[in-house]
């Protein structure tokens, strides 16, 4: 099985596959929005780690910039009901960081930003997902991820500026940019702060 690849790129498309040539031989990588990002331009020499998907029909390779992506891939794969498509779509939306922090916070409504996932698909993700990548169950936010167990908007209001922004009609993973980092505050305070935040990205 293939664990890693190490070449130069030879070309993308805007359907998430790039090729990546090593040492003569060109192979078909499947990547998310974020690997995509961080390869580069075409020619440039890039390392991406792998995973090996195969099936009776396919016989697939995904690429990864970071292992904890790949760890969080492979990890959201082992979930009932996710196939490759869904998995990359959920990490294009939470990267591993606020993957965690998502399922830390028993947060719902951040896993239903994913296009496809409904309130019962999250529900069941996060239970599955807590024991996949050793979350602790209710006992928040880990201080290792964001530097301060303590830090930031409760779920609550998150999900209350979540479903205002999403009203507004602004995209899953504008939405989950937005509401990342938020301060401290009632979700009124939240919204507007939310809102400048996704002015000034545009």
């Amino acid at each position: 099985m293939i664990g890693s690849l190490r070449g130069t790129l030879t070309d993308r498309s805007v359907s998430g596959e790039v090729l990546i040539e090593v040492q003569g031989v060109g192979y078909r990588v499947q990547s998310g929005p974020s690997t995509m990002a961080r390869l580069g331009d075409l020619q440039a020499d890039v390392f991406v780690w792998i995973h090996h998907h195969v099936r009776e029909d396919a016989d697939t390779l995904y690429g990864f910039a970071t292992k904890g992506e790949r760890d969080a891939f492979e990890a959201l794969l082992g979930a009932h009901g996710v196939g490759p498509a869904l998995a990359l779509a959920i990490l294009s939306v939470h990267p591993p960081a606020n993957l965690a922090r998502v399922l830390a916070e028993d947060d719902v409504a951040a896993l239903c930003l994913v296009p496809g996932v409904g309130k019962k698909t999250a529900a069941r993700l996060l239970i599955e997902l807590k024991s996949r990548l050793d979350i602790p169950l209710g006992d928040g936010v880990p201080a290792d991820l964001n530097g301060d167990a303590g830090a930031g908007a409760s779920p609550s209001a998150r999900a209350d500026v979540r479903d205002a922004l999403a009203g507004l009609g602004y995209t899953p993973e504008e939405i989950a940019e937005a509401t990342r980092q938020l301060p401290d505050g009632d979700a009124g305070v939240l919204l507007k702060e939310a809102l400048r935040l996704l002015g000034g990205a545009r």
